[in-house]
């Protein structure tokens, strides 16, 4: 008897060997969400002391449609591609937010859109800069890439091959926002000030120019196929000048995403996102250095972007629909949803 006892327990002990024990990475590649939607309007000098409660509740209420919209596409089985284009032209439409509808205006008095659409399956991706008649941007980044030989095009081009594909096109005065128009001119007012008199005040404009909010909004979606796609669209800098172009349609730092790691999209003081190619970074340290999602978001926005100067954040999704928002700023418009409903809204740095 007492052999049998040996010989069961010498077996147990062979099984529990032979079985793998998962490592940390493995571990990490455990789906959590079947599916997942995030977002963000825009991140910047956003403090609860200049917000109203009605103002405050606008903004919440129209996230929350933004995000819903898309997460009826997702649980219903929709592409991740379908949940980006409907989530952000709710927010397009929105003169909340600086994109589509709410876009800020250029130096010379006009809105000049940008957006980005990319698709982690294929990698392949589509943008838009500098467009002035096409309603939504986003839609047109996304046709970009589905039907053309292209990644980016601008300007009058743009508008030409949106028409053609058969996108509605809006006379510009569309995008004009009272608001938007008044936070030039205020803008303008502290230019010429800052001309007409002396360096410390040619500083201050520096200042309040470099702690406004950039209201860029964006999405990442990760549908029940296990396909990432990310997407973003904005109005670009108030007082923008000579054509200036920020990160939002560029590849790699307003948008990236990749079936292998993660989505991402970008909101903040765009050149400094061109210079670090934040969003592909992310996803980089993801596959060459393992990192999880929220490693990754963490050293770029709060390590390499911070100490560059930049300001900003993103809005993340990795392939397991793990989700990260991660931000520099006082502020970021933002939420989520995951396959279990659970819906997050935030504001504030809280």
């Amino acid at each position: 008897m007492k052999n049998i006892y040996l010989l069961l327990s010498l077996l147990l002990f062979l099984s529990a060997c032979d079985t793998p024990k998962k490592t940390s990475n493995e571990q990490k590649d455990t789906p959590i969400n079947e599916f997942a939607i995030i977002i963000h309007g825009g991140a910047g000098t956003i403090l609860k002391k200049n917000m109203t409660p009605e103002k405050e509740a606008a903004y919440k209420t129209k996230l929350e449609e933004a995000i819903r919209t898309g997460y009826e596409i997702l649980k219903n089985g929709g592409s991740s591609g379908d949940a980006v284009v409907k989530t952000i032209q709710v927010m397009e439409e929105s003169p909340l937010f600086n994109a589509g509808k709410g876009a800020v205006f250029t130096h010379d008095e006009t809105n000049e859109l940008d957006a980005s659409f990319m698709d982690g399956k294929t990698l392949n991706a589509g943008a838009v800069a500098g467009v002035k008649d096409i309603k939504s941007p986003i839609e047109a980044a996304r046709i970009v890439m589905t039907n053309s030989d292209h990644v980016m095009l601008s300007g009058s081009g743009a508008s030409q091959f949106a028409k053609e594909q058969g996108l509605e096109i809006v006379d510009p005065s569309y995008f004009y926002t009272e608001n938007r128009f008044k936070s030039l001119q205020r803008i303008k007012d502290k230019e010429k000030t800052a001309l007409d008199h002396n360096d410390k005040e040619a500083s201050f404009y520096d200042a309040d120019i470099k702690n406004s909010k950039f209201g860029t909004v964006g999405c990442v979606a990760l549908d029940k196929n296990g396909n990432i796609t990310a997407g973003t669209s904005t109005g670009g800098m108030t007082n923008k000048r000579w054509g200036r172009i920020g990160d939002s349609p560029i590849i790699g730092s307003g948008t990236y995403a990749n079936n292998k790691t993660c989505g991402v999209s970008s909101t903040g003081w765009g050149e400094y996102f061109i210079r670090s190619q934040v969003a592909y970074d992310i996803s980089a340290q993801m596959e060459y250095q393992q990192k999880s999602l929220k490693e990754a978001t963490k050293d770029v926005i709060q390590n390499k972007l911070t100490k560059l100067g930049g300001t900003g954040g993103v809005v993340a999704l990795d392939k397991n629909g793990n989700m990260s928002f991660e931000f520099n700023t006082a502020g970021m418009y933002r939420a989520s949803m995951n396959d279990k409903g659970d819906l997050i809204i935030k504001i504030y740095n809280d």
